[in-house]
């Protein structure tokens, strides 16, 4: 388990971040003071400590109210009457066994061993020797001997398993601040965003981190937050737009376990489905939320370089477990602690409530592997860029194109570079591509799919396609 104290709160960045859930009625005092917390509440909600949660959130320590209320009942009633040698006597042996029983209940609540340690740092250094190579059934009865008066559930188990290897990323950027007559820059790289990230491997002196491209992207500088509470710089391996993949690495003297894998090809729509991260910063880093697989093999368009146009449609896995900002890159696991999914994205529309996704554990092994080998994946090279048929469809450039009327789907190109496959094919700009290798081309997303999970460098290609109104076809060899 982390020990959280070693990382110091910053309050008024809390607030910042929380100040958009603040309850409208209520008053400036306790607005001001609705997210103040301790770190002993935290390792309450955390480790499940056992203190007196009926207490109030401003009231003493345990140790000392029940140090105080000992002290004031066992105190010896005063003698009015007497003096000499026993009115000396009594006050001294009244002050050496009110001591003793003040240490005796010091010792009892701070669990001081013989060796000078204490029963809090005896079990964290147990629970951190949990870990992902052992059974759900090994950890949940570690669990349950060291919380003897808890009920541990599988997902109990299940989430203390995975959550070790589940950590904050930092993107670092130097910020530009655009003050009128003033352009200015950071010197140092500051903190321009924030994600989650899961520790799969380990290989010598290296552990790999899986994450988001869209976390690390523009990063000047990477940091990585582990649950023990350190703070390690991380390397960019390397990353894939496409797929919303990066792979980061870091020393790895500094983990204590990595994730183990599942199979998403095995998921059943209804399975418990665990996402876990920092959904809206590192504030909330190890947040957990549990729901269900919701749907398997989900296609959402995806436009990645903000054009209003769909450049991708990725294939996720839907979930209805909570998945917020900041839990990008995070873990969704399965109900043995098995990475099935990394949480991506989420439907945002104020009407809508419980539809994220996360891409299946199958692909990200895959992607990882070739980042880690390449630094990128390699996909099949064409050499052209792309416009869809329907965008054009009631301007000029479409009467340009002269197509039959029953053509109502493909891809126009609108520009071949020199020396490519397209180039040397014979493809010219405008001509409008309907099928490959037989197959209907409706826009620019599914003649991307089929291109990139159909072909590979060196395979030969049939396009179809559409020039100054005639059908003609041509065969392309991809690099």
């Amino acid at each position: 388990m982390s020990d959280e104290r070693k990382r110091p709160i910053d309050r008024e960045k809390y607030r910042r971040t929380a100040r958009n859930f603040t309850d409208k009625n209520q008053s400036a005092e306790d607005a001001e003071n609705q997210f103040e917390f301790t770190r002993s509440r935290e390792e309450e909600r955390e480790f499940g400590t056992d203190h007196n949660t009926g207490s109030e959130i401003n009231s003493p320590p345990e140790e000392e109210e029940s140090t105080s209320n000992f002290r004031s009942t066992e105190e010896p009633p005063r003698n009015s009457g007497g003096g000499g040698f026993k009115s000396f006597l009594l006050p001294l042996l009244a002050g050496i066994i009110g001591a003793l029983l003040v240490l005796g209940a010091y010792l009892l609540f701070t669990g001081t061993d013989d060796n000078g340690e204490t029963e809090e740092s005896a079990g964290e250094e147990t629970a951190s020797e949990v870990d992902s190579n052992q059974d759900l059934s090994e950890v949940k009865q570690q669990l349950e001997e060291e919380n003897t008066d808890k009920v541990i559930t599988d997902t109990t188990a299940a989430v203390q398993k995975a959550k070790p290897a589940v950590v904050s990323v930092i993107n670092m950027q130097r910020i530009q601040s655009i003050i009128p007559g003033i352009n200015s820059t950071s010197e140092e790289a500051e903190e321009a965003g924030s994600g989650s990230g899961v520790i799969y491997k380990t290989e010598g002196d290296t552990a790999y981190v899986i994450t988001n491209h869209h976390v690390v992207d523009g990063a000047e500088e990477i940091k990585i937050n582990l649950e023990s509470g350190d703070s390690v710089d991380a390397e960019l391996v390397g990353s894939d737009i496409w797929t919303d993949l990066a792979v980061l690495s870091i020393p790895s003297d500094v983990v204590e376990t990595t994730i183990e894998f599942g199979d998403s090809s095995d998921l059943l729509v209804g399975e418990p489905a665990i996402a876990i991260g920092s959904p809206l910063g590192e504030i909330f880093s190890g947040s957990v939320s549990q729901g269900i697989i919701s749907g398997l093999d989900r296609s959402v368009p995806v436009d990645l370089d903000g054009d209003g146009s769909n450049d991708w449609e990725a294939s996720v896995i839907q979930t209805d477990a909570a998945i917020n900002p900041g839990n990008s890159g995070g873990a969704l696991i399965d109900a043995n602690g098995r990475l099935i999914g990394i949480n991506s994205m989420k439907v945002g529309i104020a009407s809508v409530e419980g539809i994220g996704f996360a891409i299946p554990v199958d692909e990200v092994e895959q992607v990882a592997s070739q980042l880690e080998e390449n630094g990128e994946v390699t996909r099949p090279f064409l050499g052209i860029t792309l416009q869809d048929l329907l965008n054009v469809a009631s301007s000029s450039v479409y009467d340009q194109l002269q197509l039959p009327e029953g053509v109502k789907g493909g891809v126009i190109i609108s520009g071949v570079q020199e020396n490519s496959p397209a180039a040397e094919a014979g493809l010219q700009e405008l001509d409008v591509i309907t099928h490959l290798d037989g197959e209907p081309i409706n826009n620019m997303v599914e003649l991307r799919q089929h291109l990139y999970y159909a072909k590979s460098s060196g395979e030969e290609m049939t396009i179809d396609f559409y020039r100054d109104g005639e059908q003609q076809s041509a065969t392309v060899v991809l690099e």
